[in-house]
Formats: structure tokens, C-alpha cells, sequence
């Protein structure tokens, strides 16, 4: 993984994704993945583990999960965006 963006909420991280592979069609070697919750984590390391994407979408508490249980490493990352930061970080100071 040589890209990864982060956004505060699914649908924008589907929504990125889809821009990304839009972009890609371009450049028909660069695989472009979504990882963030609601879904199987086991899907996302399958996909991690065989597709090998160059660019990450994702949503934080996915991509932290991914991080923690070794399927996603960071130590290749060159570009990392993050999308809406103001409200990620308006998300970190509000209680659940």
C-alpha cells in the first residue's frame, strides 16, 4: 500500500474509492481497496492479503483494526490523506 485515506464515515470512504478507481482506469495496474466497518474484517484481510491494493480507503476504526491484527502494514505508506480531518477530529472530542 503506497497511498492511504482515511475519512470519518463509510459512505465517504465508498465514495473516494470510487473516484480512485475511476482514476485508475488509467492506469489499469493500480488496485484501489475500501476497508471500514459493518462488514467482515476477514474479507478485508483476504482482500489485503491477495489483491495487494495500491491505494487504502478507509475509515479509521477499521484501518486501526487492520493495523493492530497485522493484515495492514503502514511501513510502505508514502501518501496519507486525510479527508475531513476537522471532523475526524471533532468525532475524537465529543463523548460516545
Amino acid at each position: 500500500v503506497t497511498v492511504l485515506v482515511m475519512c470519518h464515515t463509510r459512505e465517504l470512504a465508498f465514495q473516494i474509492s470510487k473516484e480512485y478507481e475511476r482514476f485508475s482506469k488509467y492506469m489499469p495496474s493500480v488496485k484501489v481497496s475500501v476497508f471500514f466497518g459493518g462488514l467482515s474484517i476477514k474479507k478485508d484481510e483476504e482482500v489485503l492479503k491477495k489483491n495487494c491494493p495500491h491505494v487504502v480507503v478507509g475509515t479509521p476504526g477499521r484501518i486501526l483494526a487492520l493495523v493492530r491484527n497485522r493484515s495492514f502494514s503502514l511501513k510502505n505508506v508514502k501518501h496519507f490523506v486525510l479527508d475531513e480531518c476537522d471532523k475526524m477530529l471533532e468525532q475524537l472530542g465529543s463523548p460516545p
